[in-house]
Parts: structure tokens; C-alpha cells; sequence
């Protein structure tokens, strides 16, 4: 999910920039060009540290910036298509939950919450199973695993993460530590 990989760019210096030390300003630059933005690879870079300036910067005809290459290390997130996450639960609406994992929000959808009906309390921001009386609620810690994965390169927060809880060692932390606890063939003690 998360990695930490080596890259290189060009940045534009701006002519209002040029006084300034170059690695000062293509540090500066390089936040507002690479941070947050999706590579070709479907990663979003969430941080550059260690930006070095690579040769001379090449000028273009009619254009006043210079453009510099860069080297750079890279923070990314890529969600793994069946991936095990933890997050928690910052939405719930009538058809399921929006889970926080990282810097994107996966849906889990009311068919994938458990297996047991579901009777759901938007006002409350609360789904809760009819016969096992488990809820979920808004900054729930929750176990799951990504089942669908559709990165949106020019918008990555429209990105679309579809997650499961329906198997064994997933779903809501305080359910798995109930689970943990109970003892072989018992019930919860």
C-alpha cells in the first residue's frame, strides 16, 4: 500500500523564481507539481523528500522559466487489489459505509458489511445487523479486504475502492476481539 521509490521529473522555474537558490525553489515547485497527483504506475504521491537537481535546466524559445530535471524520492500509496486494510468508517449512508484507508475512501456496501439483514439509521449514522444486534457507526475501526479498484488519474479522490467484510478475520475491531476471546464452539464470555 504504502512504498517509498526513486523518480525523476522536470520542474518549471517561473522567471520571478530564477534569483532564488535553485534547490530551494525546485523543492518549493516540486510539492506543487508532483505531491498528490497520480504516476502513470496508479500511485499517488503523497510526499517528496530528497530533490536533487540533475545538470544544467534547458530554456525553450518564447517560454521565460527554465526547466529543470529533477531526482526525487517519493512516498506513494497504491491500493492492492485484495489487499487486508484497516480504516475507519468516516460516512454511512443508506446503501453503506465510506471507509478511510490512507489518503483515498473506500465503500463498503451494505451487502458486504456482514451476513446478517441490516437495518439502517441514517440520522444516526448507524447500520446495525437485525439478529446479531452488531453495529456501525461513524470512527468505527474496521477491518477489510479490497475487492474492486478503479483509480481516477485527474481526480484520484473520485477514485472508486469497493471493500468486503464478509470473511473470517474481518469487520469491526471490537467484533474480531469479541470473536478472539470467545472460546472454541462457546459462546462470547
Amino acid at each position: 500500500m504504502y512504498r517509498m521509490v526513486e523518480r525523476e521529473g522536470v520542474i518549471r522555474i517561473p522567471p520571478e523564481m530564477l534569483g532564488e537558490q535553485l534547490k530551494d525553489a525546485t523543492s518549493f515547485l516540486a510539492e506543487g507539481n508532483f505531491e498528490g497527483r497520480m504516476t502513470d504506475e496508479k500511485e499517488l504521491i503523497l510526499l517528496i523528500t530528497d530533490l536533487e537537481p540533475l545538470g544544467d535546466g534547458h530554456i525553450i524559445h518564447g517560454d521565460g522559466g527554465v526547466y529543470q530535471r529533477v531526482k526525487y524520492t517519493a512516498l506513494v500509496f497504491r491500493p492492492e487489489l485484495h489487499e487486508v486494510i484497516d480504516g475507519a468508517v468516516v460516512e454511512v449512508l443508506k446503501y453503506g459505509a465510506f471507509v478511510r484507508i490512507g489518503p483515498l475512501d473506500g465503500l463498503l456496501h451494505i451487502s458486504q458489511i456482514m451476513d446478517d439483514h441490516i437495518d439502517i439509521d441514517v440520522g444516526n449514522e448507524r447500520l446495525t445487523g437485525r439478529e446479531t444486534k452488531r453495529d456501525l457507526r461513524v470512527n468505527d475501526h474496521v477491518r477489510a479486504r479490497l475487492v474492486a479498484v478503479n483509480l481516477n488519474e485527474k481526480n484520484p479522490r473520485e477514485s472508486k475502492i469497493g471493500l468486503t467484510m464478509r470473511q473470517a478475520s474481518l469487520g469491526k475491531m471490537d467484533w474480531l476481539e469479541a470473536e478472539r476471546k470467545q472460546p472454541a464452539g462457546g459462546e462470547v464470555e
